[in-house]
């Protein structure tokens, strides 16, 4: 005898169907929810399958819109820039340039942990256009040393333990570099008045003025 179909359940699976508070069904709900799962599992394997970029390539972009040629001068060599305008000189050294050592602290110009120097005098990179300095001499914490040997301020900061964290030092170390040669009286205060725009967020200001002073010649 054949068996005839059960009301009952072609009720349930209508019932299943009907749209669940006017939007979707229960089984296209469970669907969507399988579905969102596998993606979320599969997303951190698609990403670290990502090849990583060459940081000789970030120099230009692709597709970069009103992308303009800037030519920056940096520690002793030309680079071939594609730059939206209102790109920061900072922006453009780490991300470009692939130059880390520079840091973004604050972004607004007021920890200094982002100071370079163009042509001998110390700036906020962080406030500065990239495209305001076609040609001028930037150097950055990375071309400070000549070749091997530290510059007296980077000697002087090991020997006198001036960072904690570090993640101001390569600002501390520009702002003090550039001291050397800037018109400042030989006291302690002196000092801490020139870098007071040098935030260190660990307090290491002992240490960072008795290593600026050494490299000044005022303490041995």
């Amino acid at each position: 005898m054949k068996k005839q179909p059960d009301p009952s359940k072609k009720e349930d699976t209508e019932q299943a169907e009907k749209p669940v508070f006017g939007r979707f069904s229960r089984r296209s709900f469970l669907s969507q929810l399988g579905a969102a799962g596998v993606a979320a599992t599969t997303a951190p394997l698609a990403h670290a399958a990502t090849p990583a970029v060459d940081p000789a390539q970030s120099e230009n972009p692709a597709g970069v819109p009103g992308a303009v040629p800037v030519t920056l001068r940096v520690n002793g060599k030309e680079h071939q820039l594609m730059l939206e305008p209102r790109v920061t000189l900072l922006d453009a050294l780490r991300e470009n340039l692939a130059m880390p050592g520079t840091k973004k602290g604050c972004d607004h110009g007021q920890c200094g942990a982002c100071t370079v120097h163009i042509n001998g005098r110390r700036v906020n990179s962080c406030l500065s256009f990239a495209v305001m300095h076609q040609l001028d001499e930037i150097t950055t914490i990375e071309g400070l040393a000549n070749g091997g040997e530290l510059h007296p301020v980077q000697q002087a900061f090991l020997q006198h333990d001036g960072f904690q964290c570090g993640y101001c030092t390569p600002g501390q170390i520009m702002s003090g570099a550039a001291l050397l040669k800037e018109p400042i009286g030989p006291t302690d205060d002196d000092v801490r008045i020139a870098m007071s725009g040098n935030i260190c967020r660990c307090g290491a200001y002992t240490n960072i003025v008795a290593a600026v002073q050494q490299a000044r010649g005022r303490r041995a």
